[in-house]
C-alpha cells in the first residue's frame, strides 16, 4: 500500500463514478464558471447605473439610484444559507428540482450580483473625476465615457474585485453542496462528516484551497500587467 493510499484510505474508491471526487470538482467548477459569468455581467451593469444615476453622476436621478440602492442593500444583507431556502420554490418553477448544480445557479447569481454590483460601483468611483469631466468637456456622451474612461480606466480594479467575487462564490458553492447542491461542498459534508470519512472532507478542502489560490495568482497577474 503507497503513502496516498494510507493517507487517503477512503477516497481512493470514490475518486471516480457518480458523486466521485472528479464529479463533485467538475460541479464546483460548473456552479463557480456560470456563476461567475452571469452574476458579472449584471453586477456590472448594476453597479455602472449605481455610479451614473447618484447625485454626482452623469445621468443623476435620484428616485432610479434610490431603488437600485436599496435592491443592493437587501440582497447583500440576506444570508445566503436563508436566500438558499427562501428561492426553493422560485428554483423549482425555473429549473424544475431544488437540487443539483443547476439548481444552485438561481440562489448563486441572486445572491452574488448585489455583492458584485457593490464591488463594480466601489472601483469605478476611485476614478478621477478630472478625467471624466475631461471627457464631458470634449463633448462625449455619457455611454462614450462609460466605455473609454470608466471601464478602461477602472480596468484594473475592476479584475482584482471580479477575482475577490470569484473567491467569494467559491466558498458560496460549497454552502450550496452542503444543501443538496452537489460539488466539493457536497463531498465533505455528505460523505466526508457524515460518515466520518476525514480524509474525503480534507481533500474536498484542499480542491477547494487549490482553485482559491489558482483563481487569485491569475486575476493578481492580469490586475499588475494591466494596471496604468
Amino acid at each position: 500500500m503507497n503513502i496516498i493510499e494510507k493517507l487517503f484510505p477512503n477516497v481512493i474508491p470514490i475518486w471516480t463514478g457518480d458523486g466521485g471526487v472528479t464529479q463533485s470538482i467538475g460541479q464546483t467548477l460548473y456552479m463557480t464558471f456560470f456563476t461567475a459569468l452571469i452574476a458579472g455581467v449584471l453586477g456590472i451593469l448594476i453597479g455602472i447605473f449605481l455610479v451614473l444615476t447618484d447625485d454626482h453622476g452623469l445621468l443623476a436621478n435620484r428616485p432610479v439610484y434610490w431603488i437600485l440602492d436599496k435592491i443592493v442593500n437587501i440582497f447583500r444583507a440576506i444570508p445566503f444559507i436563508i436566500l438558499l431556502a427562501v428561492l426553493n420554490p422560485f428554483t423549482r418553477l425555473i429549473v424544475g428540482t431544488g437540487i443539483g448544480p443547476t439548481a444552485a445557479l438561481v440562489p448563486l447569481v441572486l445572491g452574488t450580483t448585489p455583492f458584485f454590483a457593490r464591488q463594480v460601483q466601489n472601483a469605478l468611483l476611485t476614478i478621477d473625476p478630472g478625467v471624466i469631466e475631461a471627457a464631458e468637456a470634449m463633448g462625449l456622451s455619457p455611454a462614450a465615457i462609460v466605455f473609454r474612461v470608466y471601464l478602461r480606466e477602472g480596468l484594473s480594479e475592476l479584475i482584482r474585485v471580479g477575482v475577490l467575487t470569484i473567491i467569494s462564490v467559491i466558498g458560496l458553492t460549497a454552502m450550496a453542496g452542503a444543501v443538496g447542491g452537489g460539488g466539493l461542498g457536497n463531498l465533505a459534508i455528505a460523505v466526508g462528516y457524515q460518515r466520518f470519512q476525514n480524509d474525503v472532507t480534507w481533500v474536498a478542502m484542499i480542491f477547494i484551497l487549490i482553485l482559491v489560490f489558482l483563481i487569485q495568482f491569475i486575476g493578481d497577474l492580469f490586475a499588475k500587467r494591466l494596471h496604468h
